[in-house]
């Protein structure tokens, strides 16, 4: 019998995916870094897993005929992936849905904490050696408005509702009855919602609809002296918007783990605000994620040669996982 033919699409850098070598003599697995040698690579390829997003590279390596079954991506977001001819095509596609959730929700509470308790003051005025005293706020009975309530938005409202914030999300669609959100907008309702928020925090996918979202307009309806954390995608905001919106004072500050542009240049100014806490895309890359990334693929791999549904899949027209 011949084995299926996996293909691990890797930064140049990247070590390889954990946990693959359990499917020893269930498939024939090649961890492959870079772009050299892709094309050859992608046309005996039947399963193709990818965590390194160079699209274009990918895009002019991708086989005519395609022998590819399977596109699984070792993220939540598959924005990046969905290239014309995979987009448009029947492959399923699967993504790492529910990896990331419990690490990118205790990312964004740390977020609300370093503001509510103006932990940046603390280290300035350490770093200046002042005793300066402040009252600070409690982060119970705050507002927060979660866009994109898909299950990292979800993971989010629960954690923070354990708190006592009065938390609401906005997704696609309203939503009725949802346990972790005290309510569940459309998306079309958030300016209407802004400006009651005392946090807004961006679990979103980048789509056609979200991309630069949050813009001029958007930040003027925001509250005075919110705080913005986007743990979503980089595109959703508009960097400039953001800058005018911090520079004239209305925005109480920014959490950013993602930006337009990655990595975020050495002198761009967002480095050099007080009330700006930067990351580097890693929100949700708790110790053991790899790892865990690896024996997700292993399942859903299994599932596969069963026959079986997989899990995690993607609507490829949307750009996000199907729920």
């Amino acid at each position: 019998m011949t084995l299926p033919r996996v293909t691990v699409l890797l930064a140049e850098d990247e070590p390889d995916l954990p946990g693959l070598e359990s499917l020893e003599g269930q498939a024939r697995i090649h961890q492959h870094r870079g772009i050299g040698g892709l094309a050859p690579r992608l046309a005996e390829t039947d399963v193709l897993v990818v965590t390194d997003f160079r699209v274009e590279a990918l895009e002019r390596a991708w086989p005519s005929p395609c022998p590819i079954r399977w596109v699984h991506a070792t993220s939540a977001g598959v924005d990046a992936l969905m290239i014309p001819p995979l987009r448009d095509s029947d492959i399923p596609v699967t993504n790492a849905a529910g990896i990331f959730d419990r690490g990118i929700a205790e990312y964004v509470l740390g977020a609300l904490l370093l503001f509510a308790k103006d932990t940046l003051g603390n280290l300035r005025y350490q770093r200046q050696r002042q005793w300066r005293h402040r009252e600070t706020h409690m982060l119970r009975d705050q507002s927060a408005l979660v866009v994109g309530a898909g299950s990292i938005g979800r993971e989010v409202a629960t954690l923070l509702g354990a708190l006592g914030m009065d938390v609401i999300g906005t997704a696609r669609r309203a939503r009725q009855h949802d346990a972790a959100f005290a309510r569940v907008h459309a998306q079309e309702d958030l300016p209407a919602l802004l400006g009651d928020a005392d946090y807004v925090i961006i679990t979103a996918p980048l789509t056609r609809q979200t991309e630069g979202l949050f813009n001029t307009d958007t930040f003027a309806r925001m509250k005075p002296g919110a705080v913005l954390v986007n743990v979503g995608r980089g595109a959703i905001v508009d960097t400039r918007a953001l800058l005018t919106a911090l520079d004239d004072g209305h925005l109480g500050g920014a959490a950013l783990d993602v930006f337009e542009q990655e990595p975020l240049p050495a002198d761009h100014p967002l480095w050099d605000y007080p009330n700006v806490m930067i990351s580097a895309h890693m929100a949700g890359d708790a110790k053991g994620w790899r790892a865990a990334l690896g024996h997700q693929f292993v399942d859903n791999f299994e599932r596969w040669r069963r026959g079986q549904p997989l899990r995690n899949p993607v609507d490829t027209q949307r750009g996000y996982g199907q729920r």
